[in-house]
């Protein structure tokens, strides 16, 4: 039976949740507590965690049990990702959250409009559907993953749709670092107003 996901936003489906350590991009380095949210339909074939895409897979669950459980941790800050969390309408989660003192932060394609109070949105745009200008201009941060060298010139017309402030972020894909790290540092050095993220979180082997 196909899961009917009320459009209020109170049962959301949840495919993982754990305390942790932020790994990449302006954050990297803090404490946090994630949220996965199953389903997305942009579909990166390079995606670690494609066992996400499917929404019928993750039970639906309580955003009031998913806000106590991110009030049990110490690190007031969650990251609420996917999948593509904006697929679903996170006003009730993400108010219920910051009422609780804890931040609220957003990985997102930002294909999808924008729900939810953010403390920091955090746009990650994928070539195969792309971001809407309404996440764009408030997004905090732009962090865009590099698997070949023509991303580098997409990463730049994706620099056109944020904001002067939003922090601009060139990350290499997992599984190309070794090819594609020297050339992301050589492009910051010759276009400093970029800056590299890197994956900490599987070089410190923690989730």
């Amino acid at each position: 039976m196909a899961h009917q996901i009320p459009a209020d936003g109170t049962l959301l489906p949840l495919m993982e949740e754990f305390y942790t350590i932020q790994g990449e991009g302006f954050h990297s380095g803090k404490a946090a507590y994630f949220i996965r949210l199953g389903g997305c339909d942009v579909g990166c074939h390079w995606c670690d965690v494609k066992e996400s895409w499917d929404a019928e897979l993750h039970p639906l669950t309580s955003a009031d049990q998913i806000i106590e459980n991110a009030g049990m941790y110490p690190g007031k800050a969650v990251v609420i990702t996917g999948g593509e969390p904006l697929i679903y309408n996170l006003d009730y989660l993400t108010k219920g959250l910051q009422q609780r003192g804890i931040k609220t932060f957003i990985e997102t394609s930002g294909a999808y409009p924008l729900s939810g109070s953010w403390d920091w949105i955090c746009l990650s745009p994928k070539k195969f559907k792309g971001p809407k200008a309404e996440v764009a201009q408030v997004a905090g941060e732009l962090k865009v993953i590099i698997f070949n060298k023509s991303d580098f010139a997409w990463a730049e017309e994706n620099s056109k749709l944020v904001s002067e402030d939003c922090k601009l972020y060139l990350q290499p894909e997992w599984s190309k670092a070794d090819i594609i790290t020297p050339l992301i540092i050589d492009y910051v050095k010759n276009n400093p107003r970029w800056e590299i993220s890197l994956q900490t979180h599987k070089y410190l082997n923690i989730p």
